[in-house]
């Protein structure tokens, strides 16, 4: 029976290349993000190409609602969701004293909420199949910090507080979560944050590339996306069923430090 995989923030970057993974080994799955239509269509065609049906939803992860209404599409179209990876976020970077409120509020709303929301609204059908796995894209600033990124930072220790928690909730009905702690991937995300950390450092982009992002990446590489996609597929496999509330590192060395 094809498993029915719900990533939120997938219509490119990690959440795409995740969605990609899981379509491989043919099962359904339901992408969420914002982009360019034509694209965002064309990334779903793709999707089937192994068997799977793929769905789009273009539910705003800041509204409780529309958040619901994903998880709730997802059970009604496929009959259940087996896996949930939450990966939308957004990052902004900026001296706390000039962080604006909007951009807090923001980044908390869909690197951190948005994750409440869908855990909440799916753990009931998992508890019913006694059987789910839940999958949450930190961020080595879930484990360590970084100036100038204060919203993320908090966002991201966040996320490892919920999978704790959660995971003692839902451990004796075969549901497992955790988080991946991927260091720097050259993703949309990060590209956009360049020019930003850039000017409030003073120092060029590719300074920012070698001076801060790889700087404490011992491997002095950023990771890949399919790096953090395989290690999705394995925290939803069989061989991973007593992995919970954890976090897994994928650095290149930067939280060994």
């Amino acid at each position: 029976m094809k498993r029915t995989v719900v990533i939120t923030g997938s219509t490119s970057g990690i959440g795409l290349g995740i969605a990609r993974a899981f379509a491989a080994e043919g099962a359904n799955v339901v992408i969420n993000g914002f982009g360019d239509a034509a694209e965002i269509e064309k990334a779903r065609k793709s999707l089937e190409a192994h068997g799977g049906k793929a769905l789009y939803h273009g539910g705003d992860m800041t509204k409780p609602a529309e958040i619901a209404d994903l998880i709730a599409t997802a059970e009604k179209t496929f009959g259940g969701v087996d896996v949930l990876v939450n990966n939308a976020g957004i990052q902004h970077v900026s001296p706390v004293e000039d962080f604006p409120i909007e951009k807090w509020d923001q980044i908390i709303a869909i690197n951190l909420t948005s994750s409440f929301h869908t855990v909440r609204a799916v753990v009931p059908g998992m508890k019913a199949k006694k059987k789910g796995r839940i999958i949450n894209i930190a961020s080595a600033h879930g484990l360590v910090a970084s100036p100038y990124k204060s919203a993320y930072v908090a966002a991201k220790h966040g996320i490892l507080g919920l999978t704790k928690s959660v995971a003692l909730e839902v451990a004796e009905f075969g549901i497992t979560i955790n988080a991946i702690c991927p260091g720097y991937v050259l993703t949309p995300l990060v590209e956009k944050q360049i020019p930003d950390t850039a000017k409030a450092r003073g120092i060029t982009e590719e300074q920012v590339k070698t001076e801060v992002m790889l700087r404490l990446q011992a491997t002095k590489e950023f990771v890949s996306i399919d790096e953090v996609a395989q290690t999705a597929i394995f925290l939803a496999s069989e061989a991973a069923r007593q992995i919970t509330g954890t976090s897994i590192s994928i650095d290149g060395g930067w939280t060994a430090q």
